[in-house]
């Protein structure tokens, strides 16, 4: 479980097929100044908001395996090297919850439509792949944007608009967005399962 607030960052360094794993599988190596113990291998750590398991440290960089479900659902299926990459390590008993409850679990990717800078914030338009989630969406409610957590401003049939603060520009990896670029998408978890037990 994580909270969406991030403050480190990787870059994507080598991108291998995980031989020892299931054909299609890949393993993930990213540099960062994120720190870990030997004891963290088999962590879960939230990457672009996709739950990924620590399967190595290295001296400066750590490997992250992702299986052909975690490629077919996000955004990870375009990594290319050099990508920068949002890191969470899970939350620990007694952390402080500033963002709101991210599992690591993208639901589905969205694309960005449009970019309006107002007073240095975003306004940015997002188009989902999964058409049948907008149902889920609901004005002020959280939603996780490559692991960040954020608020849905606008919901229209069609798309569904986010308000990027410069803070959160400054400490994530959505200040590199453009036109069209493809983002993971993590439904707020409460507004997921409130909608599946009113059905």
């Amino acid at each position: 479980m994580f909270n969406g607030i991030i403050y480190n960052q990787g870059i994507v360094k080598s991108i291998n097929k995980g031989t020892r794993y299931v054909t299609g599988s890949l393993v993930l190596e990213i540099s960062s100044n994120i720190k870990f113990k030997e004891s963290d291998v088999g962590e879960s750590v939230c990457c672009n908001g996709v739950c990924l398991t620590l399967i190595r440290i290295k001296k400066k960089s750590f490997l992250f395996y992702l299986s052909k479900e975690t490629l077919a659902r996000s955004n990870f299926k375009h990594v290319k090297l050099g990508n920068i990459i949002n890191l969470e390590k899970s939350l620990q008993h007694g952390s402080k919850i500033s963002g709101h409850y991210v599992q690591g679990h993208v639901d589905t990717t969205a694309k960005i439509k449009k970019i309006k800078i107002i007073d240095k914030s975003w306004i940015v338009r997002l188009s989902l792949n999964n058409k049948k989630l907008y149902n889920y969406l609901i004005d002020k409610a959280s939603i996780s944007i490559n692991g960040v957590s954020l608020t849905i401003s606008k919901v229209s049939k069609n798309y569904f608009e986010i308000t990027i603060i410069p803070h959160t520009l400054r400490l994530t990896n959505l200040r590199n967005l453009k036109l069209n670029d493809v983002v993971n998408v993590e439904l707020d978890i409460f507004s997921k399962y409130i909608l599946k037990i009113s059905k």
